[in-house]
């Protein structure tokens, strides 16, 4: 009998989505907390422009990499933003951040390859890895550390099958923003092993701490190892319209463009027409999210010291993690009764990876008196669960 591939077969689905599906057959009134979905409309400015490239014809293919006009506003503000310097050539235009990454490791790996993760991280890594015959490894961020990498931890798993160095700042889910002098450290670790260092910025400006300032690894690289994936998504409340973009050294952009044609053939052309509007256009919608996201930070922060939750003040992004060990449950279980006996959906910690048990992530794209009460739920229910051991 004709079976699918092992590999695909043995792709697990993030529990982020089980959650996500059984809030949605519950319905009514359930608090959606756990997924980074922002509550904000794309900026009419962007919408509109995409209308005006529609109906001017920009309906047909682009090149694989993404249109050049695009890419040179895109060198303009990985300049300005990241200070990053990366010509046109070395700049690729994908359907999503995701779709950046995944090339990136199909150029990249080798079967039986590893990659170093961190955990808790982004949970589409390890299974992306995995799904292309690498093999991850998890590197651990604790949070008396802040969330930040240890570099002699780092070394200890280093072996000679190591290929990549994946990171991630701002940190999904941690909130956690590198430091400058750690960024260098990173960069000098991936040198001294001679490593790819595969760098997650999506939510580069997306700061939430007054004083905290976003470092890209790119400028400290002096030998061409860096890749930089960011995505329109989440900053510019574009999650849909899928425009994500990579800077890597030009022969491996090359590479990554050639990979585009079998993989997507171009990225949408009218979504790249909206993405120069938003960065072309007024600025004024995306300081009014980010000024808002800072608000509901404030507010989880507040709600969860008066209720007893522990937990842990994100310097960048839109998400926060809390402590749900006091309930004795296993944090997806922990979540599901949240969702069935309180209306509440979270994110489980376990789906971002060992270090992750324990902890729930909840999103701050809600609005603020919705993240409230989500919260006092939550601390309901970690307060009951927890008297029942």
């Amino acid at each position: 009998m004709r079976t699918p591939a092992a590999r695909a077969a043995a792709l697990r689905r993030s529990e982020i989505r089980v959650l996500f599906d059984a809030a949605a057959r519950i319905g009514g009134d359930v608090i959606r907390l756990e997924v980074g979905e922002p509550s904000f409309t794309t900026p009419a400015h962007v919408i509109d422009a995409a209308a005006r490239a529609a109906h001017d014809g920009h309906t047909g293919y682009g090149p694989n990499g993404g249109l050049v006009s695009l890419r040179e506003l895109l060198a303009d503000k990985l300049r300005r933003v990241n200070g990053i310097e990366a010509s046109v050539d070395e700049i690729v235009v994908t359907p999503g951040g995701m779709n950046a990454l995944y090339s990136v490791y199909l150029a990249l790996l080798e079967p039986g390859d590893e990659v170093l993760l961190p955990t808790p991280g982004f949970p589409n890594m390890d299974e992306t890895v995995a799904l292309l015959g690498g093999r991850p490894v998890f590197y651990r961020l604790d949070a008396v550390d802040g969330f930040l990498p240890d570099i002699d931890a780092l070394e200890a798993l280093v072996t000679e099958r190591t290929k990549i160095l994946f990171v991630n700042t701002p940190a999904n889910p941690t909130g956690a923003v590198y430091p400058a002098p750690l960024m260098r450290e990173l960069v000098d670790f991936a040198a001294r092993h001679d490593l790819w260092l595969l760098c997650d910025e999506v939510y580069d400006e997306m700061i939430l701490s007054d004083g905290c300032t976003h470092t890209a690894a790119a400028p400290l690289d002096s030998d061409g190892r860096v890749i930089t994936v960011c995505s329109f998504s989440k900053v510019y409340a574009m999650t849909g319209w899928r425009v994500g973009y990579a800077a890597a050294p030009a022969s491996l952009a090359d590479l990554l463009r050639k990979l585009q044609e079998p993989l997507v053939s171009c990225p949408s052309t009218i979504s790249q027409k909206a993405a120069e509007a938003a960065l072309t256009g007024p600025r004024a919608p995306y300081e009014r999210m980010l000024a808002a996201y800072r608000s509901r930070r404030e507010t989880a922060l507040d709600v969860a010291a008066s209720t007893g939750v522990r937990a842990v003040a994100s310097d960048g992004t839109l998400y926060m993690l809390l402590d749900v060990s006091a309930s004795g449950l296993d944090d997806f279980d922990f979540a599901m009764r949240l969702l069935e006996s309180h209306s509440v959906s979270v994110a489980p910690g376990s789906v971002f990876g060992p270090a992750g048990r324990g902890w729930a992530r909840i999103s701050l794209a809600a609005e603020e008196e919705v993240i409230a009460e989500g919260l006092r739920r939550l601390a309901k229910a970690l307060h009951e669960h927890g008297g029942e051991r």
